[in-house]
């Protein structure tokens, strides 16, 4: 008769100069990031699925790109938050509490989606911007990096969106010429 013990592995400390208490506010907020992205990314992907309308190929083609960098994102930010030795949210249910972007009931028009979209880029942008400080403030610049190019992009994907939303004026530069 064997008698086996079973053995509960225990996590080696993490020592990379930050306290555990930083390490778990920064996760907290990178996990809120993580949990906008995706959301993002699935209503991006949605909308790529089932924009109609005459600037179809335009928006299939821009949803498209912006799905597939918001999905690379999900990635860096999971790996950020388990290297501060914390386990990443990954379910439905977990993005759904954390998320601040809502998700979408039936097809919007395409120009809807538009907007949509911009408000969500724009929700990810303060997210972001709302961690950076407490990043800073541990000196953890590796997050303060990724969140800064997370800021980046949310912030220029928005600024692409909302132009397509613009009214054409006349420049008035032109006008007086």
């Amino acid at each position: 008769m064997s008698t086996k013990t079973r053995v509960e592995a225990k996590p080696m400390p993490i020592n990379i100069g930050i306290e555990e208490q930083d390490r778990r506010e920064i996760a907290g907020g990178l996990s809120r990031l993580l949990a906008d992205t995706f959301t993002l990314y699935l209503k991006t992907h949605n909308f790529h699925w089932n924009v109609t309308g005459p600037m179809f190929r335009t928006l299939h083609v821009m949803f498209e790109e912006q799905y597939n960098e918001l999905w690379t994102a999900n990635d860096l930010l999971a790996e950020r938050i388990r290297a501060l030795g914390v386990y990443a949210p990954a379910t439905y249910k977990e993005f759904g509490k954390l998320t601040s972007i809502a998700e979408e009931d039936g097809v919007p028009a395409a120009m809807v989606m538009v907007r949509l979209l911009v408000e969500g880029h724009e929700t990810a942008a303060r997210t972001a911007r709302s961690v950076i400080t407490t990043a800073e403030n541990a000196n953890d610049a590796p997050t303060a990096d990724l969140l800064t190019e997370r800021l980046q992009v949310h912030e220029k994907t928005a600024w692409m969106l909302r132009s397509l939303l613009a009214e054409e004026t006349p420049n008035a530069a032109a006008q007086g010429a």
